[in-house]
């Protein structure tokens, strides 16, 4: 075991001494232009970096029913390894950050609040948490450096400016111009530096104070000014800020524009003195960055006004103090219920124009509902039990199935619904199919059941039996049933009738599920599979072309065996009258291949596939007599052709004994009903 000294020289060398001084350099006014004129990036305005910081992290273009679509990596959090990661829905993301790069060339975004507005549970706050973390880590990169200032005083004193502004501000406004053509010389479109705000209370005050005291002189004056590099941080109140509304009789604005310093009214003699006030409101530290506006619209009509001057205007107004300019993204979130009394409220007509509304639905994308679960509960975080296949994305098919709206068109179920948004293919529908689709159902996505209540089901099923070490679909399926009686976000017993019907459709999708599961097991006798496929297309060949077929045994030409492929044909529901139409489609499919230089198998076409292995468990399972499971009378014979399949479920399908075990067991029961019900 490591001594303390030893771990001392460890943490010696993991530190960064070198990294440390650069995040925190200091310089004069004169260095600081020197940098700016190097790469005024480091003056950008704050939707400028935002923006520039979302595709630092890269993207990936896309293309899905038609639409070009765009994958901002930036979402996938770089930062804590997916912690936070966004999923399926790519399209509101780039709306998002479309009006931040609007925002950025000053088209006139910059000027709104930009409202996040969807059902409960679907990453409004973990983008806005995304975005806080992405600031923070971006102003400590060199391409996302900022800088502010302090004052040096004559006495000794050291005086930060409060609102940590640019340290731009301090050129005076008759010297911008020619400050501006000596920075923006051979520069264009976003490199131009603009200067933009004055200076805030404290600082105009020190700097007119020392203007007379150096007979204004202003090259005197920023002889006291040090730049400094800021790092934003959201716990140390830098540059982002987050405000929460209390119940109204404890709403005050002063939490957003800062208060009056009682205690050092004393010592500069007056409340009008800036230097006696707390610029700490939320708008002040958020300067810079970005402030959040968590359940926006549960904010007090007063701090409403204050908002609207804080984006149209980029000022606020402290109390007993002049407008003070402000630069940063003002970011608000809500639920459906309180943006609907936004509308109803004639007197929130101003705030409604000065908002930018962005939809931010559930995931109607099966695999996109998965890919949630999955970063929640994997093998890293669940130890000590085993989830079974197809739990997880059993709770995600119901979970995604309750957002859709049942298809009007005729013949089409809500589960094909389903696979087709999920880029299934399907007889009869096309790219064309999907389109009209979600043109029809445009308020998808914006009801149905929550991703945090699937993720409370699926907790409870883990702790709730700690004899069982696995969970299985079963278990996850009654804690998701069972919860709906107390689900507070259900308005209806009609509704909550609906789910449960909808549970339904997902047992019987299951039942399909494990039944092909298991006939794969079963029927994973690679060579039985390769001679029956290779017997059936032989004969299909031969009957496309009229041909006869050489028999291996007798060695004579017989007519194609029209039974055999009939047999296998039949599995997948391949009518009398389309046989010619399958057929025919079979060997097109191979010579496609042929073309292309790769080689057909029994498993290349996935229609013949499932259809194989249909025929082969058909032509195996009464030598296995799974339904003797149900019967607990097994021989020994039976038993040991059980193991086989068991070990096939184990190593090549994710199960372990006991789910192995349950689903072996579950499936007897439904091949015994089944031949119950035939005889």
């Amino acid at each position: 075991m490591a001594t303390g000294a030893a771990i001392l020289e460890k943490i010696e060398k993991i530190q960064d001494l070198s990294g440390f001084r650069d995040l925190h350099w200091e310089g004069s006014f004169a260095e600081y232009l020197d940098i700016v004129r190097e790469d005024p990036r480091v003056a950008r305005s704050s939707f400028q970096r935002l923006y520039d910081m979302i595709v630092s992290h890269g993207q990936t273009e896309y293309t899905r029913n038609r639409e070009k679509l765009i994958h901002y990596h930036f979402f996938d959090d770089p930062f804590e390894n997916g912690k936070d990661a966004v999923f399926g829905i790519d399209k509101p993301l780039m709306e998002l950050v479309q009006i931040f790069r609007s925002a950025a060339h000053r088209y006139g975004t910059e000027k709104r609040v930009i409202l996040l507005h969807g059902p409960v549970g679907t990453a409004k706050s973990t983008i806005v948490r995304l975005l806080k973390k992405g600031l923070e880590a971006y102003s400590r990169t060199e391409n996302g450096r900022l800088y502010s200032y302090y004052w040096q005083l004559e006495n000794g004193e050291r005086m930060d400016c409060p609102m940590h502004e640019e340290p731009l501000h301090l050129i005076p406004e008759e010297f911008r111009p020619a400050v501006l053509e000596e920075l923006n010389h051979g520069r264009n479109g976003l490199e131009r530096i603009v200067i933009e705000g004055d200076l805030c209370p404290v600082c105009r005050f020190i700097f007119n104070d020392l203007l007379e005291k150096h007979n204004g002189d202003w090259l005197k004056v920023v002889e006291h000014v040090r730049v400094k590099r800021l790092l934003l941080s959201e716990k140390d109140r830098i540059g982002i800020g987050t405000f929460q509304p209390k119940d109204e009789k404890n709403q005050d604005s002063t939490e957003l524009t800062g208060d009056i310093n009682y205690r050092k009214i004393a010592e500069y003699g007056s409340d009008s003195d800036p230097r006696a006030f707390n610029f700490d409101g939320e708008l002040n530290i958020a300067n810079r960055g970005l402030v959040e506006f968590i359940e926006i619209l549960k904010l007090d009509v007063a701090f409403l006004y204050d908002l609207l001057t804080a984006s149209q205007e980029h000022k606020i107004k402290p109390k007993k103090f002049a407008h003070t300019d402000i630069d940063e993204v003002i970011l608000g979130h809500t639920n459906e219920a309180e943006y609907r009394r936004l509308l109803s409220n004639e007197y929130m007509e101003a705030l409604r124009d000065r908002t930018i509304k962005i939809d931010i639905p559930y995931n109607v994308r099966f695999q996109d509902e998965v890919k949630i679960y999955q970063r929640d509960f994997n093998e890293e975080r669940v130890v000590g039990k085993h989830i079974a296949p197809h739990t997880l994305e059993l709770a995600a098919f119901w979970a995604v199935l309750t957002r859709l709206e049942e298809p009007k068109r005729a013949g089409l179920s809500l589960v094909q619904k389903l696979r087709l948004y999920d880029g299934r293919s399907l007889p009869g529908f096309t790219e064309d199919t999907v389109i009209e689709l979600q043109a029809e159902a445009k308020n998808e996505g914006m009801f149905g059941i929550s991703p945090r209540y699937i993720q409370d089901k699926i907790s409870n099923a883990l702790v709730k039996d700690q004899s069982r070490t696995c969970l299985n679909p079963f278990m996850i399926m009654r804690e998701l049933e069972t919860g709906l009686k107390h689900h507070s976000l259900i308005t209806s017993e009609e509704e909550r009738k609906r789910y449960r019907e909808l549970l339904s459709v997902v047992r019987a999708e299951y039942d399909e599920i494990v039944k092909n599961e298991v006939q794969r097991a079963i029927t994973a006798d690679e060579e039985a599979i390769k001679r029956l496929a290779a017997n059936y297309i032989d004969n299909v060949k031969a009957y496309t072309q009229r041909q006869k077929v050489r028999n291996p045994y007798t060695g004579q030409d017989e007519p194609p065996d029209e039974r055999l492929m009939r047999s296998i044909e039949e599995k997948i529901e391949i009518p009398e009258s389309r046989k010619d139409d399958f057929r025919r489609e079979i060997m097109n499919y191979i010579g496609a291949l042929a073309i292309e230089g790769k080689k057909f198998t029994w498993d290349s076409n996935e229609r013949l596939r499932r259809a194989l292995e249909l025929k082969l468990f058909e032509d195996q399972k009464d030598s296995i007599k799974l339904t003797s499971l149900v019967s607990n009378v097994i021989d020994q014979e039976t038993q040991e052709k059980i193991e086989v399949v068991k070990s096939r479920m184990i190593k090549n399908m994710g199960y372990c004994n006991v789910c192995a075990t349950d689903v072996l067991n579950y499936v007897a029961s439904i091949f015994a009903r089944g031949d119950t019900q035939e005889r």
